[in-house]
């Protein structure tokens, strides 16, 4: 039971690098915002039927106020770090996109340590140098021709993301003690899909929603699907190990999605984004000594 956070850790990178492939494929011609209100819903569908199957929903009324509003919180910032990354997604290649969206690890590691106390090793220390210098080594100004039209706002976002996520991991982190993880997967999943739905509305998007065209609904739900399976096995590591470590396993869904953007999409890696990638992975695996 020490050891099964880890393996849930492992789980949610293999499950959050299928995501990004698999949403890539769903916003060709679909707005970012609609497509990411209608997977929301499919991700919200897919943690209340794991309440359900383990049995926690009984434990509603048990959840304290403190919890309760982290978890809120929590899935506030979760909407914005979507909204962000998909909208990055869209204008970005993957192999871009992705790197800026994981370097949200550096600043878990930092507010881990900072607001929950965790302990930051020598190891852990030079880990987050290699993963600051291997995301910077990746963010290279030539994109494809399709994102090279959209400048450099995709940046943007993409930072925009990696912000929301840490604070994601944090809030999450003390929203969820004392907390059935599946229970609280699923509290914060209805947070988002409520931002999700009126940033849709919001910015008058809604008449879009029949616009979307069938093959990329269809990948829209399955990336919801893997978001689900991601975030369930993230937050059942996270009650049972530290943010710290956690996170970075989580980020090591990098080296799928980067697979999956070659084989599917033809992205290629520089020999610079290469040395970068490496650098990623090996400050990440720094993280688990």
């Amino acid at each position: 039971m020490t050891v099964m956070w880890i393996v849930f850790a492992f789980v949610s990178a293999l499950f959050a690098g299928l995501t990004s492939i698999l949403a890539k494929c769903g916003i060709k011609k679909t707005d970012s915002t609609v497509a990411t209100a209608i997977r929301t819903i499919v991700v919200l569908f897919f943690s209340w039927l794991m309440v359900f199957i383990v049995g926690s929903e009984g434990e509603i009324g048990s959840i304290t106020p403190h919890s309760l509003i982290f978890l809120v919180l929590s899935g506030l910032a979760t909407g914005a770090s979507w909204l962000c990354y998909f909208k990055a997604l869209q204008l970005g290649d993957i192999n871009k996109v992705v790197p800026v969206d994981k370097s949200s690890t550096v600043l878990t590691i930092l507010l881990a340590v900072i607001f929950l106390h965790e302990s930051l090793s020598i190891a852990k220390g030079a880990g987050i140098v290699l993963i600051a210098a291997g995301t910077y080594l990746m963010i290279e100004k030539k994109q494809s021709d399709g994102a090279a039209k959209a400048g450099s706002s995709w940046l943007l976002y993409a930072a925009g993301s990696a912000v929301f996520a840490s604070l994601t991991s944090i809030l999450g982190k003390i929203g969820i003690s004392g907390v059935e993880s599946n229970l609280g997967t699923a509290i914060r999943t209805g947070v988002v899909l409520v931002m999700s739905w009126m940033m849709v509305f919001v910015t008058g998007k809604g008449k879009l929603l029949r616009a979307v065209p069938e093959n990329e609904l269809g990948f829209i739900c399955l990336s919801g699907l893997a978001t689900g399976g991601s975030w369930l096995c993230y937050y059942k590591a996270l009650q049972d190990g530290p943010a710290s470590v956690v996170a970075p396993i989580d980020k090591l869904s990098i080296l799928v999605t980067i697979l999956f953007s070659w084989l599917v999409f033809h992205e290629k890696l520089t020999k610079k984004s290469a040395a970068g990638l490496v650098a990623v992975v090996g400050g990440t695996l720094l993280m688990l000594l």
